[in-house]
């Protein structure tokens, strides 16, 4: 199971990390972490030393009831950012998340390797003919709405078959206009509940019938430190068990905020299952 990514053949069949660089103000847990390119520069190096595979950058939090952002403010925030990493680590594969074609559109050119978008084309009708004529990867998830109100459409008749229906239907558009390397995303914490969120989890090994490399991005969110009754600076340990439980169920991508504990977590599961 591989995706090419500017010409390189990433082979998922070996669980990969996707490291988060966030450069909104708002985002849940390090919005503002990073106010400056030095800063920047650091967190990418650094993650890159801990072995990621995919750096995927954001600049418009998807967080619940998050503050709507401008395209030309995202795509403000976003482009120098990707310019700068990849003049100072230009091997570094890059994911723009986005759900706007113009944005991914100025990103790919500017050298980004693929594109992560939380509505799966829904939020943008030139989404998908965009990702096919820049032959890109595309990442599609599950969500019902936008981030300011995909909360109040958590309800389902059934929550996993609807899940998976809604994968073909995305799947098939996107394959119809020619989109070759699609990566799908159940979308944790998007228009879930927290039962939502476990129960999705229990039965994320039913995803595999789709036949697409799945992302998993659980890492220190809300299902995680409500559960326990702490915060998101103290979830990961948490976000470390549901990983492995993630990658027991056929997790192929980690999206994570800490690249390091991720990384171990894919060895020690490997060991395990030789």
């Amino acid at each position: 199971m591989t995706i090419n990514c500017k010409g390189k053949l990433i082979d998922l069949s070996s669980p990969k990390v996707m490291g988060i660089l966030n450069i909104t103000p708002d985002s849940f847990y390090d919005g503002g972490a990073h106010k400056n390119k030095s800063s920047i520069l650091k967190h990418v190096e650094s993650m890159l030393n801990q072995g990621v595979t995919f750096i995927d950058i954001g600049a418009y939090s998807s967080r619940p009831n998050a503050d709507f952002v401008s395209e030309e403010v995202e795509l403000q925030r976003i482009l120098p950012i990707v310019e700068v990493v990849l003049k100072n680590f230009p091997e570094a594969l890059i994911s723009i998340d986005t759900f706007r074609s113009h944005v991914a559109k100025h990103c790919i050119e500017a050298g980004a390797a693929l594109i992560n978008d939380i509505s799966a084309g829904k939020l943008d009708e030139n989404m998908l003919p965009t990702v096919a004529n820049l032959h890109v990867p595309y990442i599609m998830m599950h969500m019902k709405g936008t981030p300011q109100t995909m909360q109040q459409h958590a309800n389902y008749t059934n929550l996993t078959k609807d899940i998976l229906f809604y994968f073909s239907e995305r799947i098939a558009a996107a394959k119809a206009i020619g989109i070759v390397d699609i990566i799908v995303d159940p979308g944790f914490g998007f228009a879930k509940t927290l039962e939502h969120n476990y129960q999705l989890l229990n039965q994320l090994e039913l995803f595999k019938m789709i036949e697409k490399p799945i992302l998993v991005g659980v890492s220190r969110k809300s299902m995680i430190y409500k559960t326990l009754g702490t915060t998101p600076n103290e979830a990961l340990n948490g976000t470390t068990v549901l990983n492995t439980i993630a990658l027991q169920k056929g997790a192929s991508i980690l999206r994570v905020h800490d690249v390091k504990e991720a990384m171990e977590t894919i060895k020690l599961i490997g060991s395990f299952n030789c």
